[in-house]
């Protein structure tokens, strides 16, 4: 058995580690064999030479078996299907497509992240929710899966605890952008909960994690190719992130967007399409429908039917959240006491340039957090947002600020137009298209 240096050194140096020197890190970080300086020198040296695809597939499985694999093996006549986001300003797509899925005759075990940095987190989101809880035994979600058919939780301390632990050490160590690492995160946590089949959608823009095109394909080879690596059936689909998704940003404002996309009061076009391009290829991958267009009919007819609905309010209850959020929303969820309008200075094609300056003014009125323990203001955020490409006159309303107070709102619009322009022709704007590419 190799010392930790001579693994550092061998990566240090370029070289391929081996699978028996991948299991002793990924053991090192769960019974610190492995120091913190040490940990984080050998994540250096894997952000400075980059990790074959065998080397990262290895990584990914030693730190999934880590901790508690779900196993799901004949307990359902339907696949276990997932997605995942690498984050993004306004994505509320899980909140949409668990129930959606589940709808189709999939199974869908989502355990979601808190806010990171600029991006909203899903959790968050639900917690916006009074009683619903993120914090679940992993025999609580075995029980409830097969019940409802789909449950989102937040990450269990029995699953991937390497990469929790790991993860603490990139996040101050400047290696969280190693594309290996990344990989490997992710899928540790994702693969831990059976899956059949994985969908990710692999942001790309001013308001996502992957500025460039190339970052980004770069990201979804690897997934792609480290979860098959690993078997399970994966695709990537490359999205924009150049404007916040669809009309909020927010996380109780997110979820009463969510409400209104399920129960048919209103879907964002953008949003809608997203959510259909990713659920339609879930259950594709899944086995449940061979072609894209049944697919997409399926999900359709799972919103049209009201069953959508109904798995979703059944979760929410199921967490010890209201019976009745779908009736009376208003009733339960926070509001902000001050609305405010932001109004355009001056008329032409809206534009956004800084969707990541959005997400952090998100942030700084209290709807993230600037340290882990920070408490969340759930009310607080943007909603009527307008979309890019937008034709809009001086003095029209672009979105409305919920604030805390008339000073957070000030400095909050403020943010908001500074990440805005209006260009006097829509020639001078090129819209990227929403789906970029499929990948896998």
């Amino acid at each position: 058995m190799a010392i930790p240096q001579e693994i550092i050194k061998s990566k240090r140096n370029g070289h391929i580690l081996t699978e028996a020197e991948i299991q002793q890190f990924v053991k090192g970080l769960t019974d610190d064999s492995f120091s913190d300086s040490q940990a984080a020198a050998l994540a250096m040296a894997i952000y400075l030479n980059g990790m074959t695809v065998p080397e990262t597939v290895a990584l990914t499985l030693a730190m999934r078996d880590s901790g508690t694999v779900l196993n799901w093996q004949g307990r359902f006549n339907g696949p276990v299907v997932d997605k995942h986001s690498t984050g993004g300003v306004g994505d509320k797509v899980t909140l949409m497509l668990a129930p959606m899925v589940a709808a189709c005759g999939a199974y869908m075990p989502s355990i979601a992240g808190r806010g990171l940095g600029h991006t909203g987190g899903t959790v968050d989101k639900l917690e916006a929710i009074p009683g619903y809880s993120c914090t679940q035994s992993l025999s609580r979600i075995q029980q409830l899966l097969p019940e409802l058919g789909c449950v989102i939780v937040g990450q269990s301390g029995e699953l991937a605890p390497a990469d929790r632990r790991l993860y603490g050490i990139r996040d101050v160590t400047a290696t969280v952008e190693s594309i290996p690492l990344i990989t490997a995160s992710i899928l540790s946590k994702k693969l831990s909960e059976g899956l059949d089949a994985l969908v990710m959608d692999v942001k790309v823009g001013n308001g996502a994690i992957m500025a460039t095109a190339n970052d980004a394909q770069a990201l979804a080879h690897s997934i792609v190719n480290t979860a098959t690596g690993a078997g399970v059936a994966t695709r990537a689909l490359i999205t924009d992130m150049n404007q916040i998704l669809g009309t909020t940003a927010g996380n109780a404002l997110e979820v009463i967007e969510t409400l209104d996309y399920l129960t048919g009061k209103y879907r964002e076009p953008r949003l809608h399409q997203l959510t259909l391009e990713l659920g339609a290829n879930m259950l594709q991958l899944g086995g449940l429908y061979k072609d894209k267009a049944n697919a997409v009919a399926a999900l359709e007819h799972s919103l049209s039917s009201g069953k959508a609905a109904e798995i979703f309010a059944k979760m929410v209850a199921a967490m010890g959240g209201p019976v009745d959020l779908l009736e009376r929303p208003e009733q339960h969820l926070a509001a902000a006491p001050i609305v405010q309008a932001i109004l355009a200075p001056q008329g032409g094609k809206l534009h956004y340039t800084n969707t990541v300056g959005l997400g952090m003014a998100v942030v700084r009125l209290g709807g993230g957090r600037s340290h882990p323990a920070q408490q969340i203001d759930p009310a607080v955020g943007f909603s009527a947002i307008l979309p890019a490409g937008t034709d809009v006159a001086a003095g029209q309303c672009l979105a409305l600020v919920h604030a805390s107070s008339i000073d957070a709102a000030t400095k909050a619009s403020a943010e908001y137009l500074a990440a805005c322009t209006f260009e006097e022709t829509f020639d001078n704007i090129k819209l990227p298209p929403l789906v970029h590419q499929l990948i896998g």
